[in-house]
């Protein structure tokens, strides 16, 4: 229909909703959001009241009428998920939470933005019921609300039957101007458009405020249009009017083969009469007078700080028992698709938990010493020996799929028309790839992964650290891992990318050193639930080490395992990661060739190879562990083709930290080695050196 037939039906779609809604209980809803931030704001003297107030009529029409939920079972599988993506107002879903009945005490509204608080600055993922995503910089939230829709359509495609939805349910995200600005948002939003992620909704709170002032200074693009380019279904109202944001809503689900975007004019800080719709109340505190005459203006006493009004109460007590009832209703629903199904109930119970059982039964390569093999190539067989077990792996790479080994062979890719392809293509969008395999793991069901070359984890590190923060068991494949990935130059040479990623905290980096290890590491990351985890591997090929460790595989678990023992106590530990520590191999070889050369057979240091593939992990482990391997006392030379930050808790002193304190330089990988003095001879030299 024509835009203006349009509107028409829309205004008498309206017109019915205000008959059927309770616009007195929703306005008292609203009004009780607007009161609660205000008061929590002022008390805590720090925050963002402007867009939680400006946004409590959809707040209140969203979790009264629109939420397909059950407050008493927040991680009800088949909830629609909520994501507030402008984290900075979370009072709006805060309020939400504690009106709605979630268990969230006003007495925490009380203490916003407190030590130990279940109320801190941004919403928290595991710290506060309710709460789908730790939401931080803005557009993260957005990116990973596609991830979510993303999982929500897989998992429907694979366990709905004909006659029973088990998995039914929407994604909905709140963006403001700011997530609209952010790049992060641009990337997910393209991609969900090209997967046509039809049960995504994403509201745009359109206030036309940023800190700064009126986003006329900076931001003066027609966001729709661009969604519309993007294959979005676009859609406007009133971020103010209860029945016409629920008609927008069920317009919006009506488009099955689209994302919707609904930008909703609004007025930022709603119900402070003196400062609403001015920058100043965006992320600072009304002040008592106006404090004192936003409660007067919403009807609440003016010396009773967070004042609810009673409607609000009884009408989410009534909601609850409505989301009782649904879930009930769910519940059977369930019972009775298990029991039809008992095969599919079994398989998603381990998509459920994470596909660790799934995991027992991978078959993975084996390798001989000797053989010369790149680890990311080794990447490419363990991962296909891991999609062969384990049918809820799912990722794939920013556009470099052949590059870095991760196309998932026999299933096709990921698309709107392929539901069964397991290959996400997410083109050129690192940040959005991080963030939307976030979306993944958090909805449920999957074990997911991203890839591509090490240099640009730079572009992904916000989705990272949410991932770190909130605990995620995604996996990151890094490949090019070194300065010998040769003739693409400085630009795609990582030197400082390695130290970058270990210092996050939670955050495991693997970096093993041949075909053997790099097996084990794979084998370490899809054991490993309580946090995500990388792996870096090499683009030139590793020959294939002996290893004088028996019990290696189990040692490496822990950091650092001896590849290479002199046959007696060490003079010299040279502990080394990744590609270095054949380098280390080959610089012991060396020094006992020239011993073998040296008149009189004057004695050679006796040599201990330590692999340390995940330095933290080593540093973490008790002392007596750490002091088997090196000894104290014992002169240890750090060895890694990288910056030297953090191997001064490994080495003896800064003289014996081996790395490559500069950007790299373009030719062929063993030139660029040359150049930058970094061979077995070297090493070698500086093992000799007294």
């Amino acid at each position: 229909m024509d835009e203006t037939t349009r509107r028409e039906h829309m205004t008498k779609q309206s017109t019915d909703q205000t008959k059927k809604l309770d616009i007195e209980a929703l306005t008292a809803v609203a009004s009780s959001i607007r009161l609660l931030t205000a008061d929590a704001v002022e008390r805590s003297t720090t925050g963002h009241p402007g867009m939680a107030m400006g946004m409590a009529d959809l707040g209140a029409v969203l979790y009264g009428e629109i939420l397909k939920a059950y407050c008493r079972e927040p991680d009800w599988l088949d909830r629609d998920r909520f994501v507030l993506s402008a984290g900075h107002g979370a009072l709006l879903l805060y309020s939400l939470l504690h009106l709605a009945g979630y268990g969230l005490p006003k007495e925490e509204l009380m203490r916003f933005r407190r030590v130990g608080s279940l109320t801190p600055g941004h919403p928290e993922r595991g710290r506060t019921v309710g709460v789908e995503t730790t939401s931080g910089p803005l557009g993260a939230g957005f990116a990973t609300a596609v991830g979510m829709a993303l999982a929500e359509r897989i998992l429907a495609h694979r366990f709905n039957t004909a006659d029973r939805r088990i998995i039914d349910h929407h994604t909905f995200v709140l963006s403001g101007d700011g997530c609209m600005m952010e790049g992060v948002t641009a990337e997910a939003a393209s991609l969900a458009g090209h997967q046509r992620l039809g049960k995504l909704i994403a509201f745009y709170d359109s206030n036309d405020i940023t800190i700064e002032g009126s986003t006329a200074i900076t931001f003066t693009e027609d966001v729709r249009a661009r969604f519309r380019a993007y294959g979005w279904q676009t859609l406007q109202g009133s971020g103010h009017d209860f029945a016409e944001i629920l008609s927008l809503v069920q317009e919006a689900k009506r488009e099955t083969g689209r994302p919707t975007l609904i930008e909703l004019k609004s007025v930022i800080g709603r119900g402070a009469p003196n400062l609403q719709g001015k920058h100043k109340i965006h992320g600072a505190p009304l002040g008592m007078e106006e404090l004192i005459a936003t409660r007067r203006n919403l009807g609440a006493p003016e010396d009773e700080a967070f004042y609810v009004h009673p409607r609000a109460y009884t009408y989410f007590e009534e909601k609850a028992e409505t989301g009782r009832r649904r879930w009930e209703q769910w519940q059977r629903l369930f019972a009775a698709w298990s029991e039809a199904n008992p095969e599919k109930r079994r398989e998603l119970d381990v998509f459920l938990e994470g596909g660790r059982a799934f995991a027992e039964r991978v078959e993975l390569p084996t390798f001989q010493v000797g053989e010369k093999l790149s680890t990311r190539d080794i990447s490419g067989k363990a991962l296909q020996a891991y999609a062969q077990a384990v049918p809820n792996l799912i990722g794939g790479a920013a556009d470099l799929g052949p590059t870095v080994r991760t196309e998932l062979q026999g299933w096709g890719d990921l698309t709107a028309e392929n539901l069964e392809g397991r290959t996400i293509r997410f083109g050129v969008r690192e940040h959005a790839m991080g963030s939307i395999v976030n979306g993944l793991a958090l909805h449920g069901g999957f074990r997911a992964y991203c890839s591509t070359i090490l240099i640009f984890a730079d572009y992904m590190r916000p989705p990272i650290r949410l991932a770190a923060l909130m605990k995620l068991p995604v996996i990151y494949i890094f490949t090019h891992d070194s300065v010998f990935l040769g003739g693409d130059g400085p630009t795609h040479q990582p030197v400082e990318q390695l130290t970058s990623l270990r210092i996050i905290p939670g955050f495991v980096l693997l970096r093993p050193g041949d075909a053997e290890e790099a097996v084990e590491a794979w084998r370490t990351a899809m054991e490993r639930t309580d946090g995500p985890t990388a792996i870096a591997f090499s683009r030139q090929p590793i020959e294939v080490y002996p290893k004088d460790d028996p019990d290696w595989r189990r040692t490496v678990r822990r950091g650092a395992y001896c590849v290479k023992e002199p046959g007696g106590a060490p003079d010299v530990v040279v502990a080394a990661s990744g590609s270095e520590v054949e380098m280390a191999v080959r610089a012991a070889r060396l020094i006992e060739e020239r011993a073998g050369q040296r008149p009189g057979g004057a004695p050679k240091p006796r040599i201990r190879i330590v692999s340390v593939m995940s330095r933290e992990t080593f540093l973490g482990q008790d002392r007596a562990f750490r002091e088997e391997l090196i000894p104290p006392g014992v002169r240890t030379i750090a060895v890694e083709a990288g910056v030297r930050c953090g191997w001064e808790a490994v080495a003896t002193s800064a003289e014996d930290i081996m790395s490559i304190d500069r950007f790299g330089v373009s030719g062929p990988y063993q030139e660029v080695a040359a150049h930058l003095g970094y061979t077995p001879e070297a090493l070698a030299d500086l093992v000799m050196r007294e």
